[in-house]
């Protein structure tokens, strides 16, 4: 399945093997490499997840994608507040007029964001639109497609990531990587929270579950659950 994935990214498209209703453009941006996630489907519509766009090239090559598929950006959402994962969300908001999706309790990171970024030396001007929190009994919707939420805290105090049953896929965040999982020395990070949120909210998913992290390339639940040194079933 690895290799499946692997030769699926030559173009930094990836369409599920079995249900191609959701599309998914991975964009590694920053100098922190992050992920960067358009999940979009076949009406158009279009989420933008952890917009970490730094540089005008970066921003650009965000545009004109999103208009070479005239695509309808409808969400943008937040996984986690690290500044590497927050950088292009005042972009997107002034492009496209989208106001910013997070857990509740990751507020306090969103705004210590700019003060990293100086710790860093990568300044940016944050958000400073409307925030709406997420509530995790309420999936977002898509046109006729939706991602359900699941609170995966651990790496950060309010980490999400979503869920789509129907087409086997998984934004994590920085919770489970390829044979790794996300640090827990930062603030609000706590190492038994985040095993016992990969062991009750992501390893309960079907094994062929597609899980999109972070950073890096995407793995699968299956995967991670024989081959993750750090979180064993």
């Amino acid at each position: 399945m690895i290799g499946y994935l692997c030769m699926c990214l030559q173009n930094n498209v990836f369409r599920p093997e079995l249900n191609p209703m959701l599309n998914v453009k991975i964009f590694q941006f920053n100098p922190l490499q992050e992920n960067t996630y358009l999940i979009f489907n076949e009406e158009q519509y279009c989420i933008i997840v952890d917009p970490g766009c730094y540089t005008d090239q970066e921003r650009q090559q965000l545009l004109q994608f999103i208009a070479s598929k005239a695509l309808r950006p409808v969400l943008l959402v937040n996984t986690h507040c690290h500044l590497d994962h927050v950088f292009g969300n005042k972009f997107i908001h002034e492009q496209f007029g989208l106001e910013l999706h997070i857990h509740e309790c990751e507020q306090k990171v969103l705004d210590m964001a700019p003060t990293s970024g100086l710790m860093w030396n990568l300044p940016f001007d944050n958000y400073q639109g409307k925030l709406h929190f997420i509530d995790e009994s309420l999936p977002l919707q898509l046109g006729n497609d939706r991602l359900e939420i699941l609170f995966t805290p651990g790496h950060s105090p309010a980490s999400i990531s979503l869920y789509s049953h129907k087409d086997d896929l998984l934004i994590a965040g920085d919770v489970l990587f390829r044979e790794s999982v996300g640090r827990t020395d930062l603030p609000g990070g706590n190492p038994d929270i985040l095993s016992h949120s990969i062991r009750t909210k992501l390893y309960t998913l079907p094994d062929e579950t597609i899980v999109y992290p972070g950073h890096g390339i995407p793995t699968t639940i299956g995967h991670e659950k024989h081959h993750n040194p750090f979180i064993t079933v």
